[in-house]
């Protein structure tokens, strides 16, 4: 075949570059979310005009006469740069009639006042075609990608508002028929898809379409960035392209005007939906998931506040008066109201849920318990719940110990102590959890026995009662202190079951029992040798608090370990300013015990930790409630 001129060739490529993104653009609008499309209808309408006059553009540049076109398609390449140069700017004024009722509601909401369910149910319904809870699910889910994705610069409150309407109408309009009782809820549902990716990535004979590999790497694309010339590439590919000191584009050929990188959220989200399709697991970009739970919490409206206010109230009275099927759902959907924001937690308490939820603690549906208790512990979040809990609620802590002790799902008893680690953040309740029958020996036993989550959320609990001086030797008589002991060895918990204990052994009871385990020792040994610097500290803490609460016959126990005079030594070193210390102190106590391995480090060191006042003590722990 003839050879192209070089005008044509460059004119042909551009066109093959609009195509591409002309494609793009139609494939992610496709799958947006309608409610999505309709509130930036006139930025849909702005974008698909805007490539009309670029492909007329094109057309009119484009060198006919140099590519020996056949008349008629010539003439069909005349009329289509003919109609683009003619296209106007078209909004549908149904599209537009729809995004101001939307609008509408959201201003009834913002008056305190719910919208007409028959305005609802005529725009919902009629107008979008989301005819039923399936669909609006399906659209809350998309739109909650697109916040979490932070797409494009729309007011994220108004999309929040949405998100919040939606879920309204799928109670007011819907009710609780058709709804899957054991569904997985949204936090599960993403680990579910997360889990099933993983699943499907060994599958090598899968094709990776053209459009989302990058052709400097030819593979599948994880952060996609638009170059000033309109390309699109990975980002590692075309950073490493622009570092080794190449200034063109490497598809264009074109020089790059800036060094600017602009990341392509439109086929990045169609990335990760084919990934999903497919079973493909692939990383998230650095700093490119938000959470749009912590997002709406951040940009919440009083529209969308009122809208979950009006949910909430809906869900209340199903647990009240539904069926059994109808409150396991309820909770589910509370549980996932409770995520987002103080006011909902506050607002859901105030509804009257918190015994309502309670009364599903010993419901015979896992699901239903789990969803009950978890809820239970999102609420429990807000300080000012804690005291409805507690006091308000008499049963609320029997029952949650319940299930902790006998609930019918591993998260149910993680979350259950999980809720009991949030209600010991207030001092006057610690006493009272520890003295609740099984609590203490049921959190011992979930820290020796659960899972790296379920040990987590025991010990965090465990630490906070070991902070109350009433309760230590309560704690040593439940059990506590050996199943702390024991979890020294284990690297998630190790630190947090240390700072447990070096409060607990300030009771000298405590102190001489667990200095007169070997094993508790050389647990705490052994953490000084490998712990995190946090855990060294807390380590060598409790051994300081043990020795000088315990007596002469711990501190011999102490001072007679072996391996105890170098791991001092390189504390004393290389340790935190407290662990420092405290290190300090342990060579003091142990040298009146005339220990020659500990007696060195002293002497190594000089009297410069001679003046440590080891009456003061402190433990900084730094940590949150998950939100589940």
């Amino acid at each position: 075949p003839p050879r192209l001129p070089p005008s044509a060739a460059v004119c042909l490529g551009e066109l093959y570059i609009f195509v591409y993104r002309a494609k793009l653009l139609l494939e992610y609008w496709s799958e947006s979310s309608r409610l999505w499309l309709l509130l930036r209808n006139p930025q849909v309408s702005s974008n698909f005009h805007d490539l009309a006059q670029e492909l007329a553009t094109l057309l009119d540049v484009l060198p006919l006469d140099d590519l020996c076109l056949a008349e008629d398609v010539r003439e069909q390449v005349e009329l289509l740069r003919r109609q683009c140069r003619r296209s106007n700017l078209f909004v549908d004024p149904h599209d537009e009639k729809l995004r101001r009722k939307i609008h509408s509601f959201l201003g009834r909401f913002h008056a305190g006042e719910a919208p007409d369910p028959a305005d609802l149910r005529s725009t919902y319904v009629d107008g979008l075609g989301i005819g039923n809870a399936s669909a609006c699910c399906a659209e809350i889910e998309l739109l909650e990608e697109h916040i979490s994705n932070q797409e494009d610069t729309m007011d994220l409150s108004v999309v929040i508002g949405v998100v919040a309407l939606t879920r309204y109408c799928r109670f007011s309009l819907f009710g609780f028929q058709g709804i899957d009782v054991d569904g997985p809820c949204g936090d599960q549902r993403k680990t579910s898809r997360k889990r099933s990716s993983s699943q499907g990535s060994n599958d090598f004979s899968l094709t990776i379409p053209k459009d989302l590999c990058c052709s400097i790497s030819l593979d599948l694309m994880k952060d996609p960035v638009v170059v000033s010339t309109g390309q699109t590439y990975d980002r590692a590919s075309i950073t490493q392209w622009i570092d080794e000191g190449n200034r063109t584009c490497p598809n264009s050929g074109q020089t790059l005007a800036n060094g600017g990188l602009v990341p392509n959220r439109a086929l990045r989200s169609l990335i990760s939906r084919w990934c999903a399709a497919h079973g493909i697991h692939i990383e998230a970009p650095d700093g490119a998931e938000v959470s749009a739970e912590s997002l709406a919490a951040a940009c919440t409206s009083k529209a969308a506040i009122e809208a979950d206010k009006a949910t909430a109230r809906i869900l209340v009275r199903q647990l009240s008066a539904g069926s059994q099927e109808s409150k396991a759902v309820a909770a589910r959907e509370l549980r996932l109201l409770a995520r987002t924001g103080k006011e909902n937690r506050l607002f859901i308490a105030e509804a009257g849920a918190i015994p309502l939820l309670c009364r599903l603690f010993q419901s015979s549906n896992p699901i239903a318990q789990e969803n009950a208790v978890t809820t239970i512990l999102n609420i429990s979040i807000h300080d000012g719940n804690k005291s409805r809990i507690m006091e308000e609620e008499e049963e609320c802590l029997r029952l949650t110990v319940h299930v902790l002790i006998h609930g019918l799902t591993a998260e149910a008893r993680e979350n259950a102590a999980a809720t009991l680690f949030s209600l010991s953040a207030v001092n006057d309740f610690k006493k009272r959890i520890v003295d609740q029958q099984g609590a203490v020996a049921a959190l011992a036993n979930l820290l020796m026995q659960g899972s790296t989550r379920g040990k987590k959320d025991a010990v965090m609990a465990l630490f906070n009662l070991s902070t109350h001086p009433e309760c230590w030797c309560r704690m040593l008589d439940l059990g506590a202190v050996p199943a702390l002991v024991g979890a020294l060895r284990n690297e998630s918990v190790a630190e947090e079951a240390a700072a447990a204990l070096q409060l607990l052994v300030r009771q000298p009871i405590v102190a001489e029992a667990v200095g007169s385990e070997d094993v508790a020792i050389t647990n705490l040994v052994g953490l000084m040798r490998r712990g995190t610097p946090k855990g060294k500290e807390n380590a060598v803490a409790t051994l300081q608090e043990m020795c000088r609460h315990g007596g002469l016959p711990v501190t011999r126990r102490v001072a007679r370990m072996p391996a105890l005079g170098g791991l001092v030594q390189a504390i004393l070193f290389t340790g935190t300013k407290r662990a420092r210390r405290k290190a300090a102190l342990l060579v003091r106590m142990c040298r009146r015990c005339e220990s020659p391995a500990v007696m060195t480090c002293e002497s190594s060191r000089g009297s410069s930790f001679g003046s440590g006042d080891a009456s003061v003590v402190s433990v900084s722990m730094a940590v949150q409630v998950p939100v589940l």
